[in-house]
């Protein structure tokens, strides 16, 4: 159980430095991140219907751990697969 937990851990910290950027705005004295109007695949969509719908990345990372986690890149979003199906896509800065 916690191997692959690690194993997401260091996939997804190797990517922060692309990543760390985010707009964050105050909202009735709140501090909140600004949703990103960039277009990014859904949850749970398949590795075929991402590329089907977005074209094919500009760079495709190899799986790393159990089970495995796989990154694609995208020229505004980056996208984190386990397995086949989408785990999480993340907007990056421009």
């Amino acid at each position: 159980m916690k191997l692959p937990l690690l194993s997401l851990s260091l996939a997804l910290a190797s990517c922060w430095s692309v990543v760390a950027l985010a707009e964050t705005i105050v909202v009735d004295d709140q501090v909140m991140v600004r949703a990103s109007a960039v277009a990014r695949p859904a949850r749970g969509l398949t590795m075929s219907a991402v590329e089907a719908q977005f074209g094919a990345p500009a760079n495709r990372s190899a799986a790393v751990g159990a089970p495995p986690i796989t990154r694609w890149d995208y020229a505004g979003f980056v996208v984190y697969f386990e397995n086949e199906r989408v785990i999480d896509a993340v907007a990056i800065a421009p």
